[in-house]
């Protein structure tokens, strides 16, 4: 089989693979990287080829620029994509797509966020596993100002990650919030100075590069299970995600290296 090569669909949406990781980057710093159409649309097929593609360990999401990770919408296509009934209709589903996309993605996803991360920024880092974020990122759920609806898919993310009281405090208020008070919500898991970033997501890269992707990918999923409500919970599913750890060759290559005083190199089988 062919392995993939990764190329975007969209100009403004960088995407390469870097060791083990899956780099995407959102590329329209004249709008501080505000999501047009086109870049919604490039994110499904580039994660539909690290789905099944085994040198891919972790999907890292980014803004270029330094001054953002996304803004929100491309307002410049509001009007043509927005302001009619089957023009919202066409442009919910295709960023409920993507998100959802994000979402359920077996592999663990990472946001790396500097800068203003707005409404459809939020959506997109909440949908990922992981958020580290610069001193300098601010977040802001802006839709009480602009008057529009809010889809359910990212409501319920942002209350699964804060709780009630917060999403309904950042929703209610619109309010900007800093960095550190990201991480006291929970709404971030780290944070670093800007210049201690990249080292920072350097850490998430070399860990999920050498931990056992079977044991990580069957976190994740148990994960999304025990969120549910208790009647559509899969407990089956769970049951066979850990046998499969406990069947696996990487189980056999953990013990031995273990007793072997050496590191483990997992293959995810």
């Amino acid at each position: 089989m062919a392995e993939p090569n990764y190329a975007s669909t969209s100009e403004r949406v960088q995407s390469w693979l870097d060791g083990r990781t899956l780099q995407i980057r959102f590329d329209n710093p004249a709008r501080h990287n505000a999501l047009s159409v086109d870049m919604w649309e490039a994110v499904p097929p580039l994660l539909a080829a690290a789905r099944d593609d085994d040198r891919v360990r972790l999907v890292v999401f980014s803004g270029a620029g330094g001054k953002a990770f996304v803004s929100g919408a491309d307002i410049s296509q509001f009007e043509d994509m927005r302001a009619a009934r089957e023009a919202v209709s066409r442009y919910e589903s295709m960023a409920e797509t993507t998100l959802q996309g994000i979402a359920e993605f077996p592999k663990p996803t990472l946001a790396c966020i500097r800068g203003w991360c707005i409404g459809g920024g939020v959506n997109v880092a909440i949908a990922c596993d992981l958020r580290i974020a610069a001193t300098d990122a601010v977040f802001s759920v802006p839709a009480a100002r602009l008057g529009l609806g809010y889809r359910y898919s990212a409501m319920k993310n942002l209350v699964d990650l804060v709780g009630p009281g917060a999403a309904k405090d950042l929703f209610f208020t619109a309010r900007r919030v800093g960095a550190e008070e990201a991480k006291a919500l929970g709404l971030v898991n780290r944070i670093a100075p800007p210049e201690e970033l990249d080292a920072l997501l350097g850490e998430y890269q070399q860990a999920m590069a050498d931990n056992a992707p079977l044991t990580i990918m069957a976190a994740k999923a148990i994960t999304r299970e025990i969120l549910k409500p208790s009647p559509d919970q899969d407990t089956a599913l769970c049951a066979s995600l850990i046998r499969g750890c406990f069947e696996s060759a990487d189980y056999a290559e953990g013990r031995t290296a273990f007793m072997q005083k050496r590191k483990p190199v997992f293959t995810g089988r």
